[in-house]
């Protein structure tokens, strides 16, 4: 990574969070070429900094590069990627993604081929379009080891090979730039988040970089820990990462993944100041589609505007050793009772989340949920659909697991109220989701429990969401339930949505009740 490069504070994803297509999508599911336009739109029209172009769990177009500069010459021109914008690959990960392994090496390979395209374009050599990468759901530093020594050795070694007779490989199709490609850990499961010093550490070492991007994710953790254990992970890694940086003289710069439901980062521009605070520190954040797509267009590029003024500014809590074991502490007993929640419901979560409209064109991806070899084979769709899947039922996952709020000690609250100061602010903006009358219908309906309930098996877990409901009104001044005609439409819409789901004959209406709630809190998932 050259020493003197601007870290891009806004990161626009392709992540399928929207409700709402853009307008300028030809379908409601974007293919990659519509995803090439997005991305001139991402930064011509928003006034995001950096792209994620993702090759995990979908055919990603290795020409990105040359149609952007085909298409919108002129924007380009005085633009340049690389120096100005940012388009950053997110790879496929061999240790754990088996079918996929050869991805990698695809992705990789047309990191040179978009440096040709680029130097052509730009008439001689600068900064390369594409140098770095994100490797997802790392967890050691040899992972990134291999990603940096993969390509150096596999691909851009490859010009002085011969090819038949004398000739080299880099006088026949050209020399293989850039030499070296820098590596984005991916954080994604809570002893990596913990242990993200440790991580990086043994990667500036073992690679000596001058700067290091740290993505720190949110919406798996959420899903595999809770709300409040991801956002603590966040915090946790944030501060020893920045203990690191002092430390050791090398920057680093953390990326945080977020969505626009409290569940995913709640980063919306009426809680962008709630934001900004809880994530003190960060230095880039994702710009995913519902945020792009379901709020008013303004609204987001002013959000996008305060981010990038704001975030290279923006410094980290620092907390005490004390401070950090009292947040570990605080996440593990509160992911206990979460995935207690979650495993009881996950087959209710797996079929109602088949409703869920498509916003992309992907593989297949399911996920492990805890990995398996953290709390067995228990699995879950992808973190959007999720989220969708609860909210369109009443049910935000923002809620569940929250009975073990009694078990915190009182200097373990104390912490949680000093540390994460919004906690009570996100739980009541999911609170208002909540649908009291399909806690009525699973648990008193004679067709509900006979087609859901007892099928499902869920007349103790909806006993024991009603015992964190309870819990939340009891430590909290949270009334659980709609307040507004917006959330009182939405209550009515879940509630639609679940006699539809109950009545297999009414089933085709489900994803158009998903689709009608999603408008009103602005995102799918």
């Amino acid at each position: 990574m050259n020493a003197q490069r601007r870290i891009p504070a806004t990161m626009s994803t392709q992540h399928p969070d929207n409700v709402t297509s853009p307008g300028w999508a030809e379908d409601e599911v974007l293919s990659g070429d519509m995803e090439v336009e997005e991305t001139y739109r991402a930064f011509s029209e928003f006034g995001c900094q950096e792209q994620m172009w993702d090759w995990e769990g979908k055919d990603a177009d290795p020409n990105v590069v040359r149609k952007l500069l085909v298409a919108y010459p002129d924007f380009f021109k005085k633009h340049r990627i690389g120096d100005d914008v940012f388009l950053t690959i997110r790879v496929a990960n061999p240790t754990v993604e088996k079918a996929e392994q050869k991805a990698l090496i695809e992705a990789l390979t047309s990191i040179p081929r978009s440096y040709d395209v680029a130097s052509n374009f730009y008439s001689g050599d600068g900064m390369p379009p594409v140098f770095e990468v994100i490797l997802p759901m790392t967890t050691s530093a040899a992972e990134l080891s291999r990603v940096s020594s993969l390509y150096e050795t596999l691909i851009a070694h490859d010009a002085g090979v011969g090819v038949f007779d004398t000739i080299s490989a880099a006088d026949w199709v050209g020399e293989f730039k850039p030499k070296h490609v820098d590596v984005i850990p991916l954080l994604e499961n809570f002893e990596s988040i913990l242990g993200a010093d440790r991580i990086v550490s043994e990667y500036v070492n073992a690679r000596k970089p001058a700067h290091v991007r740290v993505f720190l994710a949110r919406s798996d953790p959420a899903l595999n820990y809770g709300m409040i254990p991801a956002v603590l992970l966040v915090k946790i890694a944030l501060a020893r990462l920045n203990k690191l940086s002092e430390s050791s003289g090398t920057m680093i710069h953390p990326i945080v993944g977020v969505g626009s439901l409290p569940f995913r980062g709640n980063l919306t521009p009426i809680n962008l100041q709630n934001f900004l605070q809880e994530y003190a520190g960060v230095r880039t954040v994702t710009i995913q589609s519902a945020l792009k797509y379901d709020f008013e267009p303004e609204g987001t590029k002013k959000l996008i505007e305060t981010l990038n003024h704001r975030l290279t500014s923006s410094q980290p809590q620092q907390l005490s050793k004390a401070q950090l074991a009292s947040l570990e502490s605080i996440a593990r007993k509160l992911t206990i009772s979460y995935q207690s929640r979650v495993e009881k419901l996950a087959n209710l979560i797996n079929a109602i989340s088949e409703f869920v409209p498509r916003r992309r064109e992907r593989k297949l991806h399911i996920g492990l949920f805890g990995y398996s070899r953290e709390i067995g084979s228990v699995r879950l769709p992808r973190a959007i659909n999720f989220t969708a899947a609860l909210y369109s039922i009443g049910i935000p996952p923002e809620i569940l697991g929250l009975s073990t709020l009694p078990s915190l000690t009182d200097e373990e609250y104390e912490t949680l109220n000093q540390i994460y100061p919004h906690w009570k602010n996100d739980l009541e903006h999911a609170a208002n989701y909540v649908c009291w009358t399909n806690f009525s219908l699973l648990t008193d309906d004679p067709e509900v429990i006979s087609s859901v309930t007892r099928p499902f098996h869920l007349r103790t877990v909806v006993t024991e969401i009603l015992g964190d409901i309870q819990e939340l009104e009891n430590r909290t001044s949270i009334k659980v339930g709609p307040r507004t005609l917006s959330q009182r439409k939405h209550q009515n819409i879940t509630n639609n949505t679940l006699i539809a789901f109950a009545e297999e004959s009414s089933r085709a209406d489900v994803t158009r009740y998903i689709v009608e709630s999603g408008r009103l809190r602005f995102s799918l998932g």
